[in-house]
C-alpha cells in the first residue's frame, strides 16, 4: 500500500555547495575522502564502474574514465549480449566514456573514507550516449521544459527484507526463503529489535550521504518495507536512489538479511516504486488543487498524457518479465490505465491538496529504474501538452472493474506496444527505442529457456 500525502512538493534545494569541486579538493586533502567509487547508473538501476583514488580522480576531473559500453547493454548477470547499436561483438566490445558529474558526490557512511560520484556516460567525441538512462531521463526533462514546465519529484521505494544473508540465500538454491518477519506490519511502530536496529541504522546512514528520506514503515506484507523520500530536484532524485539501494544492500547483510528488488517476489506480494509528480513553471507550483474543484489545466493534461502515453511505455518503467505478475486485481498495483482522487486502486492517484497537491505514478515496480520511469512518465506528460488526447473520466470506485485500457499482461506484449508505438518513437526516437526493445527480448528469451521449480512441481506432481 502506498501513502505519500504527507510529502511536500516543493523542489528542494541541490545536494552540494556551489562550488562542488573545491568542496572535493578540501575534502581529499584533509584525508576525509581518500577514494571515490566512480558509477553509472545501468539500465536496471545498478552502479557499475571503478574505484579511484581520491587524488587521481581530483586529477583527471576535467577528463572521464574508460569503462566497457556493455555495462549499459547487458542483462543483470552481465552476460555480454549482442545486437545492440551500442555494442557488441561485431564492435568489438569498445569503451566508452564516463565523465563524474561532481555535484553528486556522497559520502558512504559504511566504507570509511569512501565517496560516491555518479557519472554520465559519453562516447568518445564527448556527445552523450543516447540510452544512457541518466541521459535518457535529461532528454525527456529537456522536452518537458519546452512546453513551460519542470518537475519536483518525490520517490517512495517498497522492497521486502529476507532472512539470512545472500550467500546463506545462494547456497540454499533460493529455495525455502523466510521473510524477515512472519506477518503483515502495516504501520506497525512496534517492530522485532532486529528490524529496529536495522531501520534506525538505515535512517542514520542515509542521512549521512545527504539522502532526504522523510519515513520508514513496515508495509502490508511480511518482511516488507517502506521508504519514502522527500520531493526534489527529479535528476537528484534519481541520483540518490541506485546509492540508497547500494547502502540498504551493505546494511542488510551486516544485520543478516537480504533486500529484494523484484517487483513480485512471491505469488500475491507485490512491490512498488512509487514516482510522486508535480509540475512547475515560472509562476509557482502547477497543481494547486482542492478536491471538489476544476482540476487546475496543468494537471489534466498531465493526466491525460499519462493514461495516453504509458500503455505503449511499459518496458521502461515494467523492464522484466516478473514485472507483469504484480499487475494483479485488489493487491494495491494497478490493473487498468486508470486516474482517481486518492484511489490507491488507480494507476495515476491525485493525492495532496493545495499547493501540496501532485499526482503518484503507481505504475512502476520495485524492479525499475527510477531514471527511465520518470522519462516514460515526463515523456507522457509531454505528450498530454503537444498532442492534447482526451482526458478519460475519472474512476470513482473499484478500479479494478473500470471499463479502461489494461495494463500488458506480459513483457512480450508491452515490448509490440514499445517498439511500434507513436508516442515512444516521438519522445524517444529509434535508438533508444531499439535498445529497450532489444533488452526486452533479451529478459523474454531467458524466460523462455529456464525450466522453474513451479514447472518440474507441476509436471512431476501430476504426471
Amino acid at each position: 500500500m502506498a501513502d505519500g500525502e504527507e510529502q511536500g512538493t516543493e523542489p528542494a534545494p541541490g545536494l552540494t555547495t556551489s562550488d562542488p569541486r573545491n568542496q572535493l579538493r578540501k575534502d581529499v586533502g584533509s584525508g576525509e575522502i581518500t577514494r571515490v567509487l566512480l558509477a553509472v547508473p545501468d539500465m536496471y538501476s545498478r552502479l557499475k564502474g571503478k574505484v579511484l583514488d581520491a587524488e587521481v580522480l581530483l586529477e583527471r576531473m576535467g577528463s572521464a574514465a574508460e569503462m566497457c559500453a556493455y555495462i549499459l547493454a547487458t542483462d543483470l548477470d552481465m552476460t555480454p549480449l549482442d545486437d545492440y547499436d551500442l555494442t557488441g561483438w561485431k564492435q568489438g566490445y569498445g569503451d566508452l566514456a564516463v565523465k563524474a558529474d561532481l555535484g553528486t558526490v556522497r559520502m558512504l557512511p559504511y566504507q570509511v573514507g569512501t565517496a560516491v560520484v555518479v557519472g554520465d556516460a559519453l562516447n568518445h567525441d564527448g556527445s552523450p550516449v543516447e540510452v544512457a538512462p541518466r541521459n535518457v531521463l535529461r532528454r525527456q526533462l529537456e522536452r518537458l521544459s519546452d512546453v513551460g514546465y519542470h518537475v519536483s519529484l518525490g520517490i517512495e521505494s517498497e522492497f521486502l527484507l529476507l532472512a539470512g544473508t545472500p550467500d546463506k540465500i545462494r547456497r540454499a538454491g533460493y529455495r525455502d526463503l523466510r521473510p524477515a518477519w512472519p506477518r503483515n506490519l502495516d504501520y506497525a511502530l512496534g517492530h522485532p529489535p532486529k528490524i529496529s536496529d536495522f531501520f534506525r541504522d538505515l535512517h542514520s546512514d542515509l542521512r549521512l550521504a545527504g539522502i532526504p528520506v522523510e519515513a520508514i514503515k513496515t508495509e502490508g506484507a511480511a518482511g516488507q518495507v517502506e521508504v519514502t523520500f522527500a520531493h526534489g530536484d527529479p535528476m537528484a532524485a534519481c541520483d540518490a536512489y541506485p546509492v540508497f539501494r547500494l547502502i540498504t544492500d551493505d546494511l542488510a547483510q551486516r544485520h543478516g538479511m537480504t533486500p529484494v528488488w523484484m517487483a513480485t517476489p512471491f505469488t500475491g506480494t507485490g512491490s512498488g516504486l512509487h514516482l510522486h509528480v508535480s509540475l512547475w513553471s515560472a509562476n509557482g507550483t502547477a497543481f494547486t488543487y482542492h478536491r471538489g474543484q476544476d482540476l487546475p489545466p496543468a494537471m489534466e493534461r498531465a493526466i491525460a498524457g499519462l493514461i495516453s502515453g504509458m500503455p505503449s511505455l511499459s518496458p521502461l518503467y515494467a523492464p522484466f518479465t516478473n514485472s507483469y505478475k504484480r499487475f494483479r486485481p485488489h493487491t494495491f498495483a494497478p490493473t487498468r490505465h486508470t486516474w482517481g482522487f486518492d484511489n490507491r486502486g488507480c494507476a495515476v492517484r491525485i493525492t495532496g491538496v493545495g499547493k501540496g497537491a501532485h499526482l503518484e505514478i503507481r505504475l512502476p515496480g520495485a524492479d525499475a529504474n527510477p531514471y527511465l520511469a520518470l522519462a516514460a512518465s515526463c515523456a507522457s506528460i509531454t505528450h498530454g501538452f503537444q498532442d492534447q488526447p482526451e482526458l478519460t473520466d475519472p474512476c470513482h470506485g473499484d478500479a479494478y472493474t473500470a471499463l479502461a485500457v489494461p495494463i500488458a499482461a506480459t513483457l512480450t506484449e508491452g515490448s509490440a506496444y514499445f517498439s511500434g508505438g507513436k508516442v515512444p518513437l516521438a519522445a524517444f526516437g529509434e535508438t533508444v527505442v531499439r535498445h529497450f526493445t532489444r533488452a526486452a527480448r533479451a529478459e523474454t528469451q531467458r524466460e523462455r529457456t529456464q525450466v522453474t521449480d513451479i514447472e518440474r512441481e507441476y509436471g512431476i506432481g501430476h504426471g
